[in-house]
C-alpha cells in the first residue's frame, strides 16, 4: 500500500511538472499555471484575464475563442449602467441618488399609485430596493416583450416598501438608463460614449434598445474583455485612468458598499449596481452576468480578474458558474493574498 501511496504521489508530483513546462511552452508563468490548467477544463469559457495594478499579467482564451470578439456581458452591464449614474452627478446632470424617481416620471407615476411609489429614489434603483415587482426571472419574457419597458417596470404593484428589501430587477436599471437619456438630453450610448468609453480607450459596441429608443439599462451590452478589463481597473484605481478622474473617488467607494443583503445565498451583498461575495476572506466588489461574465475587483491584493463565458442556457451553466468562482478564489485570489503575507513578513 505505502509502495502504490509512494508511486501515485511521485506520478502527480510529474505530471504537475510535466504542466508547469507546458503551460510555460504557452506563454504561462508558473504563477498561474494553476489557473490556466482549470480554465482549460471549462468548456463553457471564453476568456480568463489577470490584471496586477496596470499590468496584464495572464490574458488567455478558451474553446475557439479571440480577443478581438466582444462578449456579451449580460447583467455585468448593471455596473456599466451604474456607473454612468455616478458620472450624471459628478457633472450636475442629476442632483443626487435621493432625487425621487416620479420627478421623471410623474405621467406614469400618477398620485392614484398612492404616496409610496412616490418616494422611490434613484437609490433604490441601484441598490434593487424599488420595491416593485421583478422584471426579472419570471416576468423577464413579458416584460421585454411590451410596448412600453419603462411604463411596464413602473406599473408593476409595489410588494415592498422601497428601501427595505432586495428585489433584483433589470427593469431597475433600464429604468436608469431612462433616466440618463431624460436628464442628459442625449441616448445613453452616447452619454456613455463622450464620457466614459472613449476615456478608457475604445467605442462602445452592440447595444440593444427598447421599443421608445432607450438603450437596454442593464443586459446585452458589449465588451471585449480587454475593454472590461479596462472598466474594472477604473474601479480598482479610484475612478482614475490616464490622471484624469473619470469617475469620483467616493462614487467608487460608494458602489462597493454592501447597501441590500441577497436573497441569493449567505455572503452576498449588493452596492450600486455591483455584487459583493465572500471570497478567499474579503468581500469582493463583482460585475455579474449570466453564464460567467465577470468582473472581480480585489483592491486588496491590486487585482481585477475578468472571465467571459458562453451565455446560451444548459445544463451545465450552474455547474460552471460554481467552478469558476472556484478558480478564481483557489487559483488566483487565494495563491495572491498568501504571497502578498509572505512579502509583508519579510
Amino acid at each position: 500500500m505505502k509502495i502504490q501511496l509512494r508511486f501515485l504521489l511521485a506520478l502527480s508530483l510529474v505530471s504537475i511538472s510535466i504542466f508547469a513546462v507546458a503551460a510555460e511552452d504557452l506563454g504561462v508563468s508558473s504563477k498561474y499555471s494553476g489557473a490556466h490548467a482549470a480554465a482549460s477544463q471549462l468548456p463553457r469559457l471564453h476568456s480568463l484575464l489577470i490584471s496586477q495594478g496596470d499590468e496584464l499579467v495572464f490574458e488567455k482564451y478558451y474553446n475557439g475563442r479571440d480577443p478581438s470578439r466582444p462578449a456579451n456581458m449580460k447583467s455585468a452591464s448593471k455596473s456599466v449602467i451604474s456607473a454612468l449614474i455616478g458620472i450624471a452627478i459628478d457633472k450636475g446632470i442629476i442632483d443626487s441618488v435621493d432625487m425621487k424617481v416620479a420627478d421623471y416620471f410623474p405621467d406614469v407615476i400618477a398620485m392614484n399609485d398612492g404616496q409610496a411609489k412616490q418616494q422611490i429614489t434613484i437609490e433604490n434603483l441601484l441598490t434593487m430596493q424599488s420595491g416593485l415587482e421583478t422584471t426579472s426571472n419570471r416576468n423577464y419574457g413579458k416584460w421585454v416583450l411590451s410596448d412600453n419597458w419603462v411604463e411596464f417596470a413602473l406599473n408593476q404593484p409595489l410588494v415592498a416598501e422601497p428601501g427595505t428589501r432586495m428585489l433584483y430587477s433589470t427593469g431597475s436599471t433600464h429604468l436608469l438608463s431612462a433616466i440618463i437619456t431624460q436628464a442628459s438630453g442625449m441616448s445613453t450610448k452616447q452619454f456613455a460614449q463622450e464620457n466614459l468609453s472613449s476615456r478608457l480607450g475604445f467605442s462602445m459596441s452592440y447595444w440593444p434598445q427598447d421599443p421608445q429608443g432607450i438603450y437596454f439599462g442593464g443586459n446585452d451590452m458589449e465588451m471585449t474583455p480587454r475593454q472590461m478589463l479596462e472598466f474594472g481597473r477604473l474601479y480598482l484605481n479610484e475612478g482614475v485612468k490616464d490622471s484624469q478622474q473619470v469617475i469620483s473617488s467616493s462614487w467608487v467607494e460608494a458602489s462597493h458598499q454592501p447597501r441590500a443583503r441577497s436573497p441569493r445565498g449567505q455572503g452576498r451583498f449588493y452596492g450600486y449596481g455591483w455584487w459583493l461575495r465572500d471570497l478567499a476572506g474579503m468581500q469582493v466588489p463583482v460585475a455579474w452576468g449570466y453564464g460567467g461574465q465577470l468582473i472581480f475587483v480585489v483592491k486588496e491584493l491590486g487585482l481585477v480578474v475578468v472571465a467571459t463565458s458562453e451565455s446560451t442556457p444548459g445544463a451545465s451553466r450552474r455547474g460552471h458558474l460554481r467552478s469558476l468562482y472556484d478558480l478564481v478564489e483557489e487559483q488566483v485570489l487565494l495563491p495572491a493574498s498568501v504571497q502578498q503575507r509572505l512579502a509583508l513578513a519579510r
